[in-house]
């Protein structure tokens, strides 16, 4: 299949692991940003191609695993409050809140749905007026353009019984969290090549700038992400921090302009809290005061709604890539996809899920010692 079967070639695998292997004179350690990188990786194996010396984390690019606990609980006083539906992506139904699930809610006579689009939810709100419809918008950069959208045409159309419940962050200040941290690890990043289609490479250009680390922009199949590493484990040998971008194919310099100045009209940045990280500046996106009228949690008057994360789940510890998913005492015993403590368990693109479907009998030994 062309587009696909040439990034999986096992000779361009096989090679550009031993170009790795010849470029890594020093131990390097490089963070693969994005949730699908982490399962890439973990599904075909690729980090055991690597040499000792290199070793890939595992980062927060997850952005259902980043959603916080109170936000989950949000949507779910939401679900059961009377005559108000709430919409979101099948991904959301099980991420753990303090309070159980979305899928739990429903389970409680809660009205949840789950839809494939924000336009959809805004459909939703035309056929039926008399009935609150809210889409649970979560995501990074990718999905907001999206969100946006489902805004102006909610305001095109006059609708007054829609609303978005807003837990929008952004990949950068996370990058730039996770580099400045005490017990940071990362010597290079494997940028999220689907946000960078969105966001184009000025922001991870300011990144590199600002950390001095080298970032290279990656998509999602073997030989991408293997590029990726080499390129990036060139780039610290010789003492280099720049931005590279061999994921042309997809990404341009100046990335979607017309999805940026939706996004740019609807949303603007503030801080947020990231689940297990807690607030980042700058790190996420809230609706404009004109488009207030949508804002779900004012609307609704959600403020009050906070929650904890499980004290028994190290999701943030993980996300930050201070640890990996086996390490934590419940993987696979307290934590597992049917009872997950943490949503990296949960979600599609979460690393605990990642090595629980593809690393559990490796694991397992060190499950079975952890405290």
């Amino acid at each position: 299949m062309k587009y696909l079967d040439e990034f999986r070639d096992r000779d361009a695998v096989a090679s550009l692991a031993a170009a790795i292997r010849a470029a890594a004179t020093k131990p390097w350690r490089l963070m693969e940003v994005c949730g699908g990188q982490t399962h890439s990786i973990v599904r075909h194996g690729l980090d055991t191609l690597l040499p000792e010396n290199v070793e890939l984390i595992h980062g927060p690019g997850c952005p259902v695993c980043v959603t916080p606990t109170e936000a989950i609980d949000r949507a779910i006083a939401l679900a059961l409050r009377p005559g108000t539906a709430l919409c979101t992506f099948g991904d959301m139904l099980r991420v753990p809140g303090s309070r159980g699930s979305l899928a739990q809610a429903k389970a409680e006579g809660g009205d949840v749905r789950m839809v494939y689009s924000p336009l959809d939810a805004v459909k939703l709100a035309q056929q039926e007026p008399e009935l609150e419809v809210v889409f649970l918008a979560v995501g990074f950069e990718t999905t907001a353009p999206a969100h946006a959208l489902a805004v102006l045409q909610a305001h095109n159309l006059g609708l007054r019984n829609f609303s978005l419940l807003v837990s929008h962050v952004l990949v950068p200040p996370a990058i730039e969290a996770i580099a400045a941290s005490a017990d940071s690890r990362v010597d290079g990043f494997l940028a999220a090549g689907h946000v960078c289609a969105v966001m184009g490479e000025e922001q991870y250009r300011a990144l590199v700038e600002r950390l001095r680390v080298p970032i290279v922009i990656t998509g999602f199949e073997p030989v991408d992400i293997l590029l990726g590493v080499l390129l990036c484990i060139r780039q610290l040998e010789r003492g280099e921090a720049r931005l590279e971008n061999p994921y042309a194919r997809v990404v341009r310099s100046d990335g979607n302009r017309q999805a940026q100045a939706m996004v740019s009209e609807v949303f603007e940045e503030v801080p947020r809290r990231w689940r297990g990280i807690g607030e980042l500046p700058r790190s996420g996106l809230a609706l404009r005061p004109a488009f207030h009228d949508y804002d779900a949690e004012r609307r609704f008057d959600l403020s009050g709604v906070r929650a904890d994360d499980d004290p028994r789940c190290v999701a943030g510890e993980v996300l930050r890539g201070v640890k990996k998913p086996h390490q934590c005492g419940a993987f696979g015993t307290a934590c597992t996809p049917e009872r997950p403590l943490g949503a990296p368990m949960v979600s599609a693109e979460g690393a605990c899920a990642a090595y629980y479907r593809y690393r559990r009998s490796e694991a397992q030994p060190a499950t079975a010692s952890a405290t």
